[in-house]
């Protein structure tokens, strides 16, 4: 089942968050699902490694089922970007709108991430 999970600390039978990847059809990139927080971070990353090495020159990001993106999650995308080589980029589509905010905030020169709300 998907959907935002939250680990409360006095509750020790409680669900942890998760986060689901597929391929997207029709265009190189992925579906994400879930929530990108501690308990997701190496599958966050190891799509974002994947999408470096792959090569291509637009790697799309879709993220409209995605809830919740912590800073450490918007940090490696941000990093992932950095080593995208000349006239590649990320194409974020319809990212949760705190995620927005903090690459606006903390990256917002950075030419190889572009967000799409559409």
């Amino acid at each position: 089942m998907l959907g935002t999970w939250r680990l409360a600390p006095h509750d020790p039978g409680a669900p942890v968050p998760s986060l689901t990847v597929r391929p997207l059809d029709g265009c190189r990139g992925v579906r994400a699902a879930g929530e990108v927080a501690l308990a997701t971070h190496t599958i966050w990353e190891r799509v974002l490694e994947r999408a470096v090495r792959e090569g291509e020159g637009v790697y799309h990001l879709e993220l409209s089922e995605v809830t919740f993106v912590d800073v450490a999650g918007a940090g490696a995308l941000a990093a992932a970007a950095e080593r995208l080589g000349d006239g590649r980029r990320f194409v974020v589509r319809r990212p949760p709108p705190t995620l927005r905010r903090v690459l606006e905030t903390f990256w917002p020169d950075l030419s190889t991430i572009e967000v799409s709300m559409s």
